[in-house]
């Protein structure tokens, strides 16, 4: 059990801070995992930026991920949680197009106090205050590889155990300080776990932010980042 989301960050530090990284970049998914990120971008004398994705949710189960969306517009999906709702084409693309709207504004949010930061040849590390499904870490994680990192190294305080082998293949080295059996959410596992708002991660990323005259130096540019099309699916 975690006392909150610094308290875990601080432990995941700990362990972290015993490996060899090259010039380390800690990517956050927000919000939750902003907080997170910027415990271990101050333990490891990193850079933090985000990545940023999004649950595909089930039609009328909002709770339930069928996949995630990244950024760059490529979807992550779980065929098995789709097929079990039963879930119709058009519903999904609908989805997709309403998620990638969300990511675009915070996107916007972001980079107006937080210039990408370069990928290729850094030692990565990908945060989150947990997993649930996998999902949403399964697409960031495939568009981080996309772009070349020396390695890609997924952390997080919580997950559930039947879902750490899913990422195997996705990452270099996956750090997990509880691998949990009777997973219900990844709230459980804190005593205090407050939503973050935007507020609060962008005040955080501002405050990692590169000077001034570093900012044309750190652009994703081998990454699609663009919002969905412009037509509404349906």
């Amino acid at each position: 059990m975690f006392r909150d989301r610094e308290d875990a960050a601080r432990r995941l530090a700990a362990h972290l801070s015993r490996l060899k990284l090259d010039d380390p970049l800690v990517l956050a998914i927000p919000r939750g995992g902003v907080v997170t990120g910027a415990v271990l971008a101050d333990a490891l004398n990193a850079e933090l930026d985000v990545v940023l994705a999004r649950k595909l949710r089930a039609p009328y189960q909002p709770e339930m991920a069928i996949g995630a969306i990244a950024e760059n517009g490529e979807a992550y999906m779980n065929r098995e949680a789709a097929e079990s709702v039963g879930m119709p084409e058009e519903y999904l693309e609908q989805e997709k197009y309403y998620q990638m709207g969300v990511i675009s504004r915070r996107k916007q949010l972001v980079r107006r106090v937080r210039p990408a930061a370069a990928i290729r040849g850094r030692s990565v590390i990908l945060t989150d205050d947990g997993i649930a499904t996998g999902a949403t870490m399964k697409a960031a994680a495939e568009m981080v590889r996309r772009q070349g990192p020396r390695e890609l190294i997924i952390a997080v305080p919580v997950a559930p155990a039947d879902t750490l082998s899913e990422f195997d293949e996705l990452c270099d080295k996956l750090v997990c300080l509880t691998a949990a059996r009777n997973f219900w959410s990844v709230g459980q596992f804190y005593d205090d776990f407050p939503a973050v708002d935007d507020d609060e991660m962008l005040a955080i990323l501002r405050r990692f932010a590169p000077p001034a005259g570093e900012l044309e130096a750190g652009e994703h540019s081998d990454c699609d980042c663009e919002a969905a099309p412009t037509r509404a699916a349906g």
